[in-house]
């Protein structure tokens, strides 16, 4: 079967180390299932592989990606859970388990014509969603999830900054949190990304650094250094930032004297839950949200979507398509 795979690792030239070629299709273990991946999408996850941030060398050749829609062995049409882990090892969340693995960690991931996961991880995907759609899903969008309704705990009319609009996570996080009923502010260097922003249903769409016309609830950061300055002053006093990613560095200057002062709460937050998937689709399906797709390309181009990804060319997600898609 055609996938991608890291080889190699570099941080000046990420892209040299992927290549596409054809290997041996997975066979599942007990308890595991195959399932024929008709698409699957890009994730800044995948990048830091490449550039060996967070994955040790040792564990390469590994077929990268961590999304995928497509039929199982019954042909069921399914949405993969990327998280792979033991609840019960979490206290029922399997984000906690020490063990737990993105899909392309410590497992082949999703860039193939077919993958492997455990049984648990198949989610049956609703006919109401078009396989693109669904392959957007399963880690920004819920990870935007989790960050709003989880961790935040948002509710209606709800202040809520979203940084860096335009990627996955943004991208979700604004239309999830505007379907929610929240108040949504967006910010982006660019005034493409800020125009899409409105038309995803932020309210107020800022460029990056400008001040807001009132202190959020909530601030969504995924950005880190270039903009956590920006979300401290936005955050009303017992407000929240939610962090799930530092795409600028993740080492940002923290105003101690102004968290503990203001009473500021600065809460982690790392993949999903399968639950969060199921209950996320429920919501998608009530109130008719939609993820943002930039683009389609086949598997062969591949290097041309994680380009446009380092050059901050998107806005939404790559969805690729395997040649097991097409057939």
């Amino acid at each position: 079967m055609l996938a991608a795979q890291a080889i190699s690792q570099s941080a000046e030239d990420p892209l040299s180390g992927l290549v596409v070629r054809d290997i041996p299709a997975p066979s599942p273990k007990p308890g595991w299932t195959l399932v024929r991946v008709m698409a699957t999408s890009l994730n800044m996850h995948d990048l830091w592989t490449l550039r060996g941030v967070g994955h040790p060398p040792e564990r390469l050749p590994i077929v990268l990606g961590c999304d995928a829609a497509g039929y199982d062995a019954d042909g069921n049409e399914v949405i993969v859970h990327p998280v792979i882990a033991d609840p019960d090892a979490g206290g029922g969340d399997e984000t906690l388990d020490p063990n737990r693995a993105l899909m392309s960690e410590h497992f082949d991931g999703t860039f193939a014509e077919y993958l492997s996961v455990p049984t648990r991880n198949v989610v049956p995907k609703p006919s109401w969603l078009s396989f693109d759609e669904a392959a957007c899903l399963p880690v920004a969008w819920t990870t935007a999830y989790r960050m709003l309704f989880t961790k935040a705990g948002i509710r209606p009319g709800d202040r809520v900054l979203v940084q860096g609009a335009g990627g996955g996570v943004a991208s979700a996080a604004i239309k999830l949190a505007a379907a929610a009923g929240a108040v949504v502010y967006a910010t982006s260097r660019s005034v493409e990304k800020r125009a899409e922003a409105l038309a995803w249903g932020a309210d107020i769409a800022l460029p990056t650094g400008n001040r807001l016309p009132e202190k959020v609830d909530v601030v969504i950061e995924t950005v880190g250094a270039a903009t956590w300055e920006h979300s401290l002053k936005s955050l009303r006093p017992g407000g929240a930032i939610v962090v799930a990613g530092a795409t600028t560095g993740a080492q940002p200057p923290a105003d101690l004297t102004r968290i503990f002062y203001l009473q500021q709460r600065i809460l982690g937050s790392t993949g999903n839950t399968r639950s969060e998937l199921v209950a996320m689709l429920r919501m998608m399906e009530s109130t008719g949200v939609r993820p943002v797709i930039d683009r389609t390309l086949p598997l062969s181009d591949i290097h041309k979507g994680f380009q446009l990804m380092i050059d901050g060319a998107l806005t939404g997600k790559v969805v690729i398509h395997p040649p097991a898609a097409t057939r």
